[in-house]
């Protein structure tokens, strides 16, 4: 039996898991926050010292954890960028998160380059605020001395792994990680240094991008360290989705992912075209309004959380008795309407209940991710089942009107730390790989997920009579816009 080890580094925590190489099963688990301070007003830092990831990570490995390990996987947030000089000092602190501060450099950046669909043939995707190349640009407009000093460009998880092998001259990153950044391209595998220069202001050095399988190289005392991930790969790689598998996260935000075997090019900027974890593609689609909509419908209805919402949406009927609520309470990117605001359709006096209309919140939440579904399956993606993820999946109102809605049977794993045990599956690949004993285009197969599986029954009609309900309302209102 082999011992690896899958660390995830959080915008808020440093997470690790200590596995059986062979059968993925849990040995050990270490926590730590990270040392973070939050900006005046709250909420999380934009820009975040990379040593507070070191400091988090060596807290959360204490007590002996890493004993007997033999390899090791990083996963870390998506959307950052550590600039380092040419000595390979951080030239400012990590920019991370969604950086709300890059929304005009992302709308400079698609113009810059001919528009939405110059960006989706070039590198998969359409510059969006927080992404790495949106967060070059805005640097080069509003600190040009630290951009002139940035001669190499890291995420996270790249800087991480490189500072566990002690610095060395070669630093790497992953297909899944390259693919986010917006000058690199899943369906080319390669960079387009000219983007970097288009944002940057001048050229810089890239991470090499090496193999799902591949090791980033071994520590001094002979630890493998596996090439890494961002989280959204580590995550769908823990979970062990394949083909005909997606997987619905509900955050504030929703995403919806699936396993393809080819890039997606979408000339409207809907679909992001990411690479995975195991040499597949990972398009994504994304809702800017999920839980946030159950949360606000809770404000407004006087109801202190989001399980007193389910139980009052469950004393309601499938269709809210004909009310509609189309989420787009931040504007709406899937469909692409920036500056529109939510519409509460339907309303007559026996449907102006509350019950009714905090069901119709969670009906107006999982329409707004089916039609995220129905852009990737409009595309060819075939999906067979759906892994819902996040707190809301738990819900009773969520869980009584998903599999209808998205049409197919739905999957709610246990929670659990997936892109820790992700990156440590990672880790046993590369292992067994170094060792001779696992095929490099074929990942050890680990034990699934521990789940709840729902389907759809015989729901589905009623389901989607509500769905063409919800359809039937968005045409009307946005004519034209899916």
């Amino acid at each position: 039996m082999g011992i690896v080890a899958g660390l995830d580094s959080s915008p808020d925590f440093t997470r690790i898991v200590v596995c059986d190489s062979d059968t993925g099963a849990v040995l050990r688990q270490g926590y730590a926050p990270h040392p973070l301070e939050s900006p005046e007003g709250g909420g999380r830092p934009a820009d975040v010292d990379p040593q507070a990831w070191l400091l988090s990570l060596g807290e959360a490995a204490g007590g002996g954890l890493l004993e007997g390990v033999q390899a090791i996987g990083v996963s870390a947030q998506a959307n950052s960028v550590v600039p380092l000089d040419a000595q390979g000092n951080t030239v400012r602190p990590a920019m991370v998160g969604g950086d709300k501060r890059s929304q005009v450099a992302a709308a400079d950046l698609i113009d810059a380059l001919g528009g939405r669909e110059a960006w989706a043939q070039a590198v998969g995707s359409v510059p969006q605020t927080g992404q790495p190349v949106t967060k070059l640009r805005w640097l080069a407009r509003t600190e040009p001395e630290a951009a002139a000093r940035t001669a190499v460009l890291l995420q996270a998880h790249d800087w991480l792994v490189w500072q566990l092998l002690g610095r060395p001259a070669r630093r790497t990153t992953d297909r899944g990680g390259a693919s986010g950044t917006g000058y690199w391209s899943a369906a080319t595998g390669g960079y387009r240094p000219d983007l970097v220069e288009l944002a940057l202001g001048h050229q810089a050095m890239l991470p090499e991008v090496i193999g799902p399988a591949d090791a980033a190289g071994t520590t001094p005392e002979g630890l493998l360290i596996s090439a890494g991930t961002g989280e959204t790969q580590a995550a769908a790689f823990g979970l062990g989705i394949g083909l005909g598998d997606a997987v619905v996260s509900l955050g504030a935000s929703g995403s919806v992912m699936a396993v393809h075997p080819e890039a997606l090019v979408d000339q409207y900027g809907m679909i992001t075209s990411l690479a995975d974890a195991t040499g597949m593609h990972l398009p994504v689609v994304t809702t800017l309004n999920a839980v946030r909509a159950l949360r606000g419908t809770a404000e407004l209805l006087g109801v202190p959380d989001l399980e007193s919402l389910s139980e009052l949406a469950m004393k309601s009927t499938p269709g809210s008795h004909g009310l509609v609520l189309l989420p787009y309470l931040e504007g709406e990117r899937t469909p692409n309407l920036p500056h529109t605001a939510g519409t509460l359709a339907g309303l007559r006096r026996e449907s102006m209940r509350p019950e009714h209309l905090a069901r119709a919140a969670f009906e107006g939440m999982l329409c707004g991710l089916a039609d995220a579904l129905d852009v990737l399956r409009g595309r060819g993606v075939d999906v067979r089942r759906v892994f819902l993820l996040g707190a809301a999946a738990e819900l009773p109102a969520v869980q009584a009107a998903a599999p209808a809605l998205f049409g197919t049977q739905v999957v709610v794993p246990q929670p659990a730390d997936y892109a820790a045990i992700g990156s440590a599956r990672q880790a046993a690949w590369a292992l067994g790989v170094s060792q001779g004993t696992l095929d490099p285009r074929t990942p050890p197969v680990w034990q699934g997920a521990v789940a709840q599986v729902l389907e759809p029954g015989e729901e589905l009609a009623v389901g989607q009579a509500v769905r063409q309900q919800y359809v039937s309302v968005r045409e009307q209102t946005h004519p034209g816009a899916l």
